[in-house]
């Protein structure tokens, strides 16, 4: 890895010198409104906009049918190394998401019960509490949902979740275990194996890096040639299209060019404008996570900067928010790997302790809008919050350069668009009164919320 800790360069010297020597005591800042005070921070601070963009969270995201207790979570972790789990007792959920390589297993496709490869590369877990949806390709919508694949695919796991629940019955420390976890429902049953399971999971959420110093304030935590590779990461290379926010992953899917018939996403939801579209994957302590891809394909990071340099496979479905033509020079290229190694702990990474990961999630919800007009565009809709009366239509258009959809799913009302591209509208007309949410397939980051009178 690049030298951590090397010197600073004159000019992220200067920067520093420069912030210290702007600083405004507290109390005139007190004074000031949040115009003004933003304008001090930027001032104080060239690429505080920018740093805002990848700030650690407040809180970890929990549903309400499923908060987490210490009961709770000490049972779910015990089951994710728990081997009786699997059919032949020989693999637990650790066995492939393995704790001292980042959650993940260092093969470019796992074994499990068969000994025979996986289609896919094991993915790491870090910060699955803020994916809206489960693996490659997003086919389980939570991760409750996404206990049962792994147990009852013949080549992972090999059995029903039901008889790994008659197994574990069996120990009457497991009774005790699940009794104290659900205590007005203390069966071991498969619903409280996947209620447990997930409650552990949303713990596991990455620890800060020297990146998140840097991002905290801390002029010096990264180097000269880390602090270009960031540049580049944010700017021309265009890897925050898709690696944002503070995990690094917009949770979307994307057809990123690489060879191969795996269908991916277009596979699930029947699109061809998703085919070979896989989810982001987190680039949170990625240096423990090699090989890379979905496919398990990439040995190096300096293998991923190649392909994008390349392009990648020429086909309809290739995501157009890749960098078209990118060209790097052999340090750019040095100092992109060197900012990415900044992202990872120097040793085995264990879950961050923060007294943050206990706050709960505070509403985010915006008034809802008096229109019937929406609008997709830079993978958002505009507004994010209808209300309409019942039988009134409501119209989506397509403003972006993206193919997009919606998709309403819910046992009142299912609707699906298909795809739709750039200048494409779209009617939803919902015949019952309710809250629905409906979200794009293709980049299920996107939620409009629709409020049904």
């Amino acid at each position: 890895m690049a030298d951590r800790h090397g010197p600073q360069a004159p000019r992220q010297r200067a920067w520093l010198a420069f912030a210290l020597g702007a600083g405004v005591a507290f109390s005139t800042v007190a004074l000031l409104g949040d115009a003004e005070r933003a304008s001090v921070a930027a001032a104080q601070d060239p690429l505080a906009g920018l740093k805002a963009k990848f700030a650690r969270p407040s809180f970890v995201p929990n549903p309400t049918d499923n908060a987490p207790t210490a009961a709770k979570v000490a049972l779910g972790e015990r089951l994710f190394f728990d081997k009786e789990i699997s059919a032949t007792g020989t693999i637990a959920c650790a066995s492939c998401h393995d704790p001292k390589l980042a959650f993940s297993d260092g093969e470019p496709t796992g074994r499990g019960v068969s000994g025979r490869r996986l289609g896919r590369h094991t993915p790491s877990l870090w910060n699955v509490a803020w994916s809206r949806l489960l693996f490659w390709d997003g086919r389980a919508s939570s991760l409750e949902a996404q206990v049962r694949f792994p147990v009852e695919h013949p080549d992972e796991m090999g059995d029903s979740l039901e008889n790994a629940v008659l197994r574990l019955s069996r120990h009457e420390s497991y009774e005790r275990a699940f009794a104290a976890a659900f205590p007005r429902h203390p069966e071991i049953s498969p619903r409280n194996v996947a209620l447990a399971l997930a409650a552990y999971e949303r713990t596991l959420v990455s620890p800060p890096t020297r990146f998140d110093a840097f991002i905290a304030g801390d002029a010096s935590a990264l180097s000269a040639g880390e602090m270009r590779g960031f540049r580049i990461f944010t700017g021309k290379g265009r890897c925050s299209n898709c690696h944002a926010g503070f995990a690094f992953t917009d949770s979307n899917f994307y057809d990123i060019g690489l060879p191969g018939e795996d269908r991916g996403r277009g596979a699930v939801i029947a699109l061809p404008a998703a085919d070979h579209a896989f989810k982001t994957p987190t680039l949170r302590e990625l240096a423990w996570t090699a090989p890379y891809m979905h496919d398990g394909s990439l040995a190096t990071l300096e293998d991923v900067v190649g392909h994008y340099e390349r392009g990648g496979v020429a086909r309809p479905s290739r995501s157009r928010d890749l960098p078209h033509g990118l060209r790097l020079s052999e340090g750019e290229r040095a100092d992109l790997v060197a900012f990415l190694e900044t992202l990872s702990s120097d040793r085995p990474p264990e879950p961050s302790r923060e007294a943050w990961i206990g706050n709960p999630e505070p509403a985010r919800l915006p008034p809802a809008a008096n229109t019937r007009r929406i609008s997709q565009i830079d993978k958002k809709f505009a507004p994010q919050h209808v209300k309409l009366k019942r039988g009134e239509t409501l119209t989506v258009l397509n403003d972006d350069t993206r193919s997009h959809n919606v998709r309403i799913f819910d046992a009142r009302f299912d609707f699906n668009s298909g795809a739709q591209e750039p200048r494409e509208a779209i009617s939803i007309r919902i015949p019952v009164a309710g809250t629905f949410e409906a979200f794009c397939g293709i980049h299920p980051s996107m939620r409009l919320t629709i409020e049904v009178e």
